[in-house]
């Protein structure tokens, strides 16, 4: 069996390596090729692209970069069509994948999307695009199968694999000692994993922290850098705010970073649901480019009242969210030290996203490769 991949940055890296490891856990001489990241390479994925080739994000922002992943894309379909796969799948990046697919699924193959796109939050009318590209959607989230059962699309509910995967039991003391973050408070402080988001928020963040920082002086904070040239960047904007001192720079690893923390302080994105499954009280800010603000706004295009999962999946909001001109050093530090001053709340707030977690946890992995299989045989 002969599977297509394309995964869309470090999170579609990861699931599209869960998902081969199952697979081939079934069928031991599947092969898999496509747009890898160094995870899905590892698993076994005769790697064409790099998954980074995808990371675009915004509204406004990506065009630039249009005519580059164009011929991305038709460089994959011609490779395809002449030695097509039993099945593709297109791991989330759905304004790349979604097209991708619907060329392939026209010239035979069975397509696959894994990752719904967010039709509930905003463009709706995507769903249609969906109906028309993939064949299968793998959800990874429980209320996103009814809507499109409601719509007669063949949808999965696989679960999430982080709820799977992420350690249960954290030893705090032991974490901290590891990371020589003393006996005191420590808040994790996760600007972002894109340099326009370090940009935009690390500043603020950096402020906050030394705002944070004048009021106790036993707290600490940790930043997982998520790649190397991200450091200078973070570094400089932690010298600038005059708290270089108080905090304690890991590369890459954000799990253990956030397992230390009493607080989480971040950029709303995959990391809300990782920090939630940790069981960790959480606060979420977010900034995009003005222009893709004005453009949101204008045309009214987000649904939802809320934009990080967590706060989706559950039936009240737990965790504080700041966007745009809300997304001030002043309010983040006021929703930390809220947080820090109740430790009732805190354990009320993991104790709910211990719930969370267990609604989550089906084995994604599993579920995913069985549904995977059964399209293509």
């Amino acid at each position: 069996m002969k599977i297509g991949l394309v995964a869309g940055e470090a999170s579609g890296d990861l699931l599209g390596a869960g998902l081969i490891q199952a697979i081939r856990a079934r069928i031991p001489d599947a092969r898999f090729e496509g747009v890898a990241g160094p995870a899905m390479a590892a698993a076994g994925c005769e790697r064409w692209e790099d998954a980074e080739a995808l990371a675009v994000f915004g509204l406004v922002e990506p065009l630039t970069e249009i005519p580059r992943l164009l011929k991305l894309r038709r460089s994959l379909v011609e490779r395809w069509k002449a030695s097509p796969p039993d099945v593709f799948v297109g791991i989330d990046a759905p304004d790349f994948n979604l097209g991708l697919e619907k060329k392939l699924r026209k010239s035979g193959v069975p397509t696959v999307h894994y990752v719904s796109p967010t039709i509930w939050v905003w463009r709706a009318g995507r769903i249609e695009t969906v109906r028309k590209a993939a064949d299968r959607v793998l959800c990874i989230l429980p209320f996103e199968k009814a809507i499109y059962d409601e719509k007669g699309i063949d949808a999965v509910f696989v679960g999430h694999p982080k709820a799977s995967t992420l350690p249960t039991d954290i030893d705090l003391a032991s974490v901290r000692e590891l990371l020589d973050l003393g006996d005191g408070p420590v808040v994790a402080v996760l600007p972002g994993s894109r340099g326009s988001e370090v940009s935009r928020l690390g500043p603020i963040f950096a402020r906050a922290a030394a705002m944070l920082a004048s009021n106790r002086n036993d707290i600490r904070f940790v930043t997982p850098v998520a790649t190397p040239k991200l450091r200078p960047m973070i570094e400089e904007q932690l010298s600038r705010a005059g708290v270089a001192d108080r905090f304690c720079l890991i590369d890459g690893d954000s799990i253990e970073a956030m397992s230390a923390a009493d607080v989480v302080l971040l950029a709303s994105g995959t990391a809300a649901l990782e920090s939630a499954l940790l069981g960790k009280p959480t606060i979420a800010a977010y900034r995009v480019a003005k222009m893709t603000a004005g453009i949101l706004r204008l045309f009214r295009l987000l649904k939802n009242e809320y934009f990080t999962m967590p706060n989706l999946l559950t039936e009240t909001p737990l965790i504080p969210e700041f966007i745009q001109e809300d997304a001030t050093s002043k309010a983040l530090a006021q929703a930390v030290h809220d947080l820090l001053e109740d430790p009732a709340r805190r354990e009320e707030i993991s104790r709910r996203f211990a719930t969370l977690r267990t609604e989550l946890a089906l084995g994604a992995d599993d579920c995913a490769a069985d549904a995977v299989i059964e399209l293509a045989t």
